[in-house]
């Protein structure tokens, strides 16, 4: 898993590539979402453009995130969620829990 953070304006930009399945991969974001909240940022999209697959555990950490981020007062979007992720979160009915956006850019748009 490879993890790539860039600000755009005030919003944090986290771009994901490989599979998020577990451990240490579920840490690393989870860990990089804290660390966000602990600089003050409060408004972050997650790019799932080149994550191929998420099992039950990448679920679980997605989930805490956004947990952790509403409860700072914060917002978290996800954008360029593949099919194959976005079938899933359909199935588990968590395309009701996340905000999701074709881009990045319009996931940034979003909070505006």
């Amino acid at each position: 898993m490879t993890i790539k953070e860039k600000m755009v304006g005030n919003v944090a930009v986290v771009s994901l590539k490989g599979n998020l399945m577990g451990e240490p991969d579920t840490t690393e974001v989870r860990d990089k979402i804290y660390s966000l909240l602990q600089d003050d940022v409060r408004k972050i999209v997650l790019d799932l453009g080149k994550v191929k697959w998420i099992n039950s555990s990448g679920l679980g950490a997605l989930i805490s995130a956004v947990t952790s981020v509403k409860n700072k007062g914060g917002e978290m979007r996800l954008a360029s969620v593949s099919d194959k992720v976005e079938s899933l979160f359909m199935i588990t009915q968590l395309i009701k829990v996340f905000k999701t956006y074709e881009s990045v850019d319009r996931a940034v748009a979003s909070f505006k």
